[in-house]
């Protein structure tokens, strides 16, 4: 496997096949949101990128029913799509600015963020996320020094006594690279093959995705309802229509499964909040199981993980995207930094640092929307006055408030 390497060229497999080979700077596994994300974003730096993925997104087109996932995309990770030259192409696509958050237990004791708290026009979108991997995928399509490997799947990964990795693909092309970038998601091949371990459980319950067909006109506030089952929640989407997340119990969210569509919104008309009006239908529907998984660590030598390859968080306040953002934006500086320096911008030092930025922050995050899961599960009275005595306090304007919003926002 050594002869030949380092140039573009023919080699061979473990079985005698003839592989082509192709040299780049980086290879990223996975062109998901975050991963298409950071193959543009190297790309824009000057470095030559091979992108990996097993499945091209579906084109846009109006007609289109809304898709289940959605993302709240928040001030952080709009500037982050905007420098990547995303964010004018999805203005341009079906999307949801909302202005508000709304969150509570007791009908009294109710907290509220405004965009206007923090002299903001919005406090984000909302996206589908096929539309936003979509609008990088346009840009990626501009960029020479990126070569795009769709639909391709990873056969084999390997390292060579000088520290290069390769990557072979069923498709029988070979890929060099001194950079192996895993953003293959919560079961990432690149994280598994690096033999980096994870901490985490599973929290025994399930959110199931709805999107309803409404009378009301667009919403430009999302709100969050507490019970002990779990939280019930409206995401607003574009036109006549919205996103409810529904957390419970795995069984009870597998039952609620099996419902047809007039059963299901009888079912949410009577467990989802007043507030929600009766006027609605239900026109899709879908389930995920609540996991929380946290990488040992980020990064070896010629390697890192970002994402859900790295991370995986309670959804509760919408931030999993949002941090993954964040990380993509924390490895472009600290590359792009290196390279400025005329450093050698694959070496641990410098992957060190991009983990020495993340990993403590998303630790920070998880362990705070945990808390506060587990606050609002027990419906011990005292406990559920503190927290709603708390909630209130919340709601009053002051520093404290506005700092969280802008946390939350990622400013």
């Amino acid at each position: 496997m050594q002869d030949g390497r380092g140039q573009d060229g023919q080699g061979q497999d473990e079985q005698g096949q003839a592989l082509e080979r192709q040299v780049v700077d980086v290879i990223v596994i996975g062109g998901g949101m975050v991963g298409a994300a950071t193959a543009l974003g190297l790309g824009q730096l000057g470095l030559k990128v091979a992108l990996v993925e097993s499945r091209r997104p579906q084109a846009y087109d109006p007609s289109q029913a809304l898709d289940l996932r959605v993302s709240a995309i928040n001030i952080a990770s709009e500037q982050l799509l905007s420098r990547l030259g995303a964010m004018d192409q999805l203005k341009q696509w079906r999307h949801a600015p909302y202005l508000g958050l709304e969150t509570w237990e007791m009908p009294d004791c109710i907290t509220r963020f405004h965009a206007k708290d923090i002299n903001v026009p919005h406090l984000g979108y909302f996206f589908e996320n096929r539309l936003i991997q979509l609008s990088l995928w346009q840009q990626i399509a501009q960029l020479s020094q990126l070569s795009l490997h769709c639909p391709s799947k990873v056969k084999q990964i390997s390292r060579s006594h000088d520290d290069s990795i390769y990557v072979s693909l069923d498709d029988g092309t070979e890929l060099e690279a001194k950079l192996l970038v895993g953003a293959d998601g919560a079961n990432s091949q690149v994280r598994q093959w690096a033999g980096i371990g994870v901490t985490g459980w599973d929290y025994a319950q399930a959110a199931m995705l709805i999107n309803i067909d409404t009378k009301a006109p667009q919403q430009d506030i999302t709100w969050q309802h507490f019970t002990p089952q779990g939280p019930r929640s409206l995401l607003p989407l574009p036109g006549n229509h919205a996103s409810l997340v529904w957390y419970d119990d795995a069984n009870r969210i597998s039952q609620l499964m099996q419902l047809n569509h007039e059963q299901l919104a009888e079912q949410i008309r009577a467990h989802f909040p007043s507030r929600l009006a009766p006027e609605f239908s239900v026109s899709a529907r879908g389930s995920f199981p609540l996991t929380r998984r946290h990488a040992q660590a980020y990064y070896q030598a010629n390697l890192v993980i970002l994402g859900d390859a790295a991370h995986t968080i309670n959804p509760l306040a919408g931030q999993g995207v949002n941090i993954g953002f964040k990380d993509v934006d924390a490895l472009l500086n600290t590359l792009a930094s290196a390279i400025g320096e005329g450093e050698i911008w694959w070496q641990l030092d410098t992957l060190a640092k991009y983990q020495q930025v993340r990993r403590a922050e998303n630790r920070l995050m998880m362990t705070a929307m945990d808390g506060f899961y587990s606050a609002f599960s027990n419906d011990l009275l005292p406990l559920k006055l503190l927290r709603n005595g708390l909630l209130k306090v919340a709601n009053i304007d002051s520093p404290i408030k506005r700092r969280v919003l802008k946390h939350a926002l990622g400013l």
